[in-house]
């Protein structure tokens, strides 16, 4: 990954930043080879993640790695049915640039539901950059179809969160959606 993605550890590193402390529920998006959630079971020591990926193969990396009594993982693409919240934490590396726009502003509206008051959806990923310069992640065309931040965060928002950006380096962006406190009485 770290060849393909130039800024990889810095991408995972400030994703991870991005998500806070002490969350106790987290659901990753795209587990992959489980890099992201054990770095969260690290930032998070409470926390138990359940990680969903749709290939056999990256999910079969994630399990060996990552420990079975704190880490659930099962097979789902993101355009599935999302498992029951509500989740503390909703969090995916590299993986939403995989749906077209539709497909983004679907999943933020599912995701926003299963976020209680103060649930976060940290979200690391390539983007579209504003200038072609900084294009720097090889990207085919057709299974990739990463969006603009601000189409990002405009769909985060429509979805009922506070959107915001983390970390911003040419085409990689750390976003975060907060699911609004509850004012008190």
């Amino acid at each position: 990954m770290q060849a393909e993605v130039p800024d990889y550890e810095r991408l995972q590193d400030e994703t991870v930043l991005a998500t806070g402390i002490d969350a106790r529920r987290v659901l990753e998006l795209g587990t992959g080879t489980g890099e992201t959630a054990r770095r969260m079971l690290m930032r998070h020591p409470a926390a138990r993640v359940l990680g969903i990926d749709a290939s056999p193969e990256m999910l079969g990396y994630a399990r060996a790695v990552l420990p079975v009594e704190r880490v659930e993982l099962r097979g789902t693409r993101l355009q599935d049915s999302l498992p029951d919240g509500p989740f503390d934490l909703v969090v995916s590396v590299l993986a939403v640039h995989h749906l077209d726009g539709d497909g983004k502003a679907d999943l933020f509206r599912r995701i926003a539901g299963l976020l209680p008051p103060g649930g976060r959806f940290v979200i690391g990923d390539v983007i579209v950059p504003e200038d072609p310069s900084d294009v720097v992640t090889p990207i085919d065309g057709e299974y990739d179809t990463p969006s603009s931040v601000n189409d990002q965060l405009s769909w985060l928002n429509a979805a009922g969160l506070q959107a915001s950006v983390a970390w911003l380096h040419r085409d990689l962006a750390v976003m975060v959606g907060r699911a609004p406190r509850r004012p008190a009485l």
